[in-house]
């Protein structure tokens, strides 16, 4: 068994043409059953692996495909890959994992020159990378297909994945008022996040529904990480009039909450009810466990995937959310507030 293994070897070994061991490869459709298995059974004994840039120069697709993102959460992240790679596997392509800076004036260029240098099949888009105008501009101007994961813009311009963040932040919220919470902090998502704005968006429309106020002392900014979680809970926590319960847009951001009540011998959830979004690990690892909206991130970049290998014109797939209730989360008497 050789590693210098070539098309040559598996046709003879095969007992077939090099033009079929060829189409094999390319995935014809006019190979019969029998042929295709003998085909690969021979590549298998023989370790043959078809170089990306013979089947570049021979005309043929490359197999790969590019997942491209910008994310400060790492399990969130952990999660993008992993149903990324799983829809890669199921389809026998490669994935090829590329970070970008969102901020930096060139990631349009740096975008472009990955697919030039790669020649990837096509791409997928992970937020906030999926709503940057370089490299949609970028990608649109290479006629490369691609699918976006969850975008908040121009909805029609690709297929997409998503699930609906304005809901699901307005499920959570209206679930914090149904246990007798009336101010509620909120933390808001990382600035170039689209889900950020539409996470802020159902907070203020469960509110709204409910006949109460808002607040703009009630939202903190974020990044959706743990050090930005604690400064809006330094900020909340120690003011003259402390929320009842804080939502932060993420549960790294909950966690970054729960250690400043912590830290203030605050009991969680008797003197502050805590909730995040995502349930990643986490929520899970924190005391108490954090109550949470489950994103089905991996699913949405699974489907992606699919979508992209697919070859999908235009389609979009909302994948739907869950509140999950743990023990992070008090019912109080409004009643009893002063």
């Amino acid at each position: 068994m050789s590693e210098r293994s070539n098309i040559k070897d598996v046709s003879a070994l095969a007992g077939v043409s090099i033009k079929t061991v060829s189409r094999v490869l390319n995935g014809h459709r006019y190979v019969s059953t029998d042929t295709k298995e003998r085909v690969e059974k021979a590549m298998q004994e023989l370790g043959f692996r078809p170089s990306v840039a013979a089947r570049i120069l021979a005309g043929t697709k490359s197999g790969q495909i590019a997942l491209i993102y910008d994310n400060h959460s790492p399990y969130y992240m952990n999660q993008i890959q992993m149903g990324c790679w799983e829809a890669c596997q199921q389809n026998g392509s490669r994935l090829l994992a590329q970070p970008v800076d969102v901020a930096d004036p060139l990631v349009g260029e740096q975008v472009r020159g990955l697919v030039t240098e790669t020649h990837v099949d096509g791409i997928v888009l992970s937020s906030p990378v999926t709503d940057c105008v370089p490299v949609l501009k970028a990608l649109e101007g290479m006629d490369i297909p691609f699918v976006r994961i969850s975008p908040g813009t121009n909805h029609a311009m690709t297929s997409s994945v998503f699930m609906d963040d304005a809901q699901a932040a307005d499920d959570m919220t209206s679930y914090l008022i149904a246990r007798g919470h009336r101010h509620i902090g909120f933390v808001k998502g990382h600035s170039n996040h689209m889900a950020s704005e539409e996470r802020l968006f159902g907070y203020r429309r469960a509110l709204d529904r409910a006949g109460l106020p808002f607040e703009p002392a009630l939202i903190a900014p974020g990044e959706f990480d743990f050090d930005s979680g604690v400064a809006a809970a330094q900020r909340f926590l120690k003011g003259k009039r402390r929320p009842t319960a804080i939502f932060a847009s993420n549960d790294d951001m909950a966690a970054g909450v729960l250690s400043v009540a912590h830290d203030m011998g605050l009991g969680v959830p008797d003197d502050l009810s805590v909730v995040g979004f995502d349930d990643t690990m986490v929520a899970r690892m924190v005391w108490p466990q954090l109550t949470t909206i489950r994103q089905p991130t991996r699913e949405l970049a699974h489907a992606a995937t699919q979508l992209l290998l697919e070859g999908a014109q235009a389609t979009h797939r909302r994948l739907p959310h869950d509140l999950i209730e743990r023990a992070s989360v008090a019912r109080i008497n409004p009643d009893l507030l002063s």
